[in-house]
């Protein structure tokens, strides 16, 4: 295992859900951090680097979908992995996120074990 973290962003508009995600990935050795919605996920990214991300589809002024695409459309972002963790599960909502660039899709709850590995597999570590 290599010596830096790999360093997470979460984007969720729920502080909730934002705190289990930052709880269950820093207990595991990730540096984490988030972002309440895509807007403030683009301008944190504007100045900040990142392994992996992870968001929400369902969010107020950016949602998931408009995030994947503006990173996908970024020569800096365009082979970050991206993680989509949702309550969704309908097909044609993973088709459309697979269609914008996401990496992959996990469903709420997550299972942190889960989530860990998926992360790491992503992220080739």
């Amino acid at each position: 295992m290599s010596q830096t973290a790999i360093s997470v962003l979460t984007v969720d508009d729920s502080a909730s859900m934002r705190a289990l995600l930052r709880s269950a990935l820093t207990s595991r050795g990730f540096a984490v951090a988030q972002a309440e919605d895509g807007q403030e996920a683009l301008e944190w990214l504007a100045a900040n680097e990142v392994d992996v991300i992870i968001t929400d589809i369902n969010m107020p002024r950016l949602d998931g979908f408009g995030l994947i695409e503006k990173l996908r459309t970024s020569a800096l972002h365009s082979d970050r992995p991206i993680l989509v963790l949702t309550t969704e599960s309908s097909d044609d909502k993973k088709q459309r996120a697979r269609n914008a660039g996401a990496t992959g899709w996990i469903v709420k709850p997550f299972d942190a074990e889960k989530l860990t590995t998926a992360l790491r597999r992503v992220v080739h570590c």
